[in-house]
């Protein structure tokens, strides 16, 4: 947008003592023409900028413009700083890493710490790979450009999918992307970890409205239709564990059973079996079935051999 375009060049002219036209016009993907207009633009609106012409020439504030850093409290300041460097441990961002660089100044100055908090969204060890394809992903939202893939689903079935991607989704410590999805003409939820081959369309899109704050992806997930009443027995001993798992208001004490309506898919079955044998399903009994088989199943792989 013009507006956040105006408002970060006015903030990277306070920060530097001179920019050159070219570099501006790099930094956000447009022309040296759309630079210069900007410059007129912000001159018009009462900020002192001069462009020097010549190879030392670029753009700058009259000398001694400035604005009240303290607009930001260090508070303020540090939650922005833990916020960006966050984000930036998943996907590249130069014009987060540019706003970093401009705060990270700011507090500089300050001499304020901003360090003492780090939170790491990537997994475990480089995983360069996933963190390429959320910065596909993320470009292809800004660019309103289609994405093609393959998704994998349950039981190694992969599908051609062609989707407009809406929003870049962080929850339960894995990425998503929400969009809207040609083969299905719906919204779905994809796990970014089980895309391959993506590649930006030439084909672009319209975004369409979506409320945030409804979350929509979660209000899908547990539609009446996509979810089982799902009643669990588990031994005295963890009482705690089941609490973590699933919320206090969802177990009957006296009997040591967890009652939770819940979505069925691959996930369930790998929680369900990540309890052990602290935990068994009383209903329904189709799930029943299924951990009993997926049971088996481990049971002979470890097994045949002996």
């Amino acid at each position: 947008m013009k507006l956040d375009r105006l408002l970060t060049m006015t903030m990277i002219l306070i920060n530097r003592k001179k920019v050159k036209a070219q570099e501006l016009a790099e930094l956000f993907d447009v022309s040296i023409r759309t630079i210069y207009r900007d410059v007129d633009t912000l001159s018009k609106a009462g900020i002192p900028v001069i462009s020097y012409q010549g190879a030392n020439g670029g753009i700058s504030l009259i000398e001694g413009y400035r604005v009240d850093k303290q607009v930001l409290t260090e508070d303020e300041l540090t939650s922005i700083s833990i916020a960006l460097k966050s984000v930036l441990t998943s996907y590249q961002d130069p014009h987060a890493e540019a706003v970093l660089e401009k705060i990270t100044g700011i507090a500089a100055e300050r001499k304020t710490s901003l360090d003492y908090i780090f939170i790491d969204y990537s997994p475990w060890g480089s995983n360069a790979l996933l963190k390429e394809k959320i910065t596909k992903v993320k470009q292809a939202i800004e660019t309103s450009s289609c994405l093609i893939f393959t998704y994998s689903k349950g039981y190694g079935k992969q599908t051609e999918r062609m989707i407009e991607p809406h929003i870049l989704v962080e929850k339960g410590r894995s990425w998503y992307v929400y969009g809207f999805c040609h083969l299905r003409e719906a919204f779905r939820l994809f796990k970014v970890s089980r895309m391959k081959d993506i590649q930006l369309s030439e084909e672009k899109f319209i975004r369409k409205e979506i409320n945030l704050s409804e979350q929509p992806w979660d209000k899908e997930w547990h539609e009446p239709k996509n979810t089982i009443s799902l009643k669990l027995s588990f031994s005295p001993g963890s009482r705690l564990l089941m609490e973590e798992s699933f919320g206090v208001e969802f177990i009957k004490e006296e009997q040591s059973i967890v009652e939770i309506d819940i979505p069925e898919d691959e996930w369930l079955y790998g929680f369900i079996l990540s309890f052990g044998n602290k935990v068994e399903v009383l209903e329904p009994l189709h799930i029943r079935e299924i951990i009993k088989k997926r049971i088996i199943d481990v049971m002979k792989i470890y097994t045949e051999n002996i």
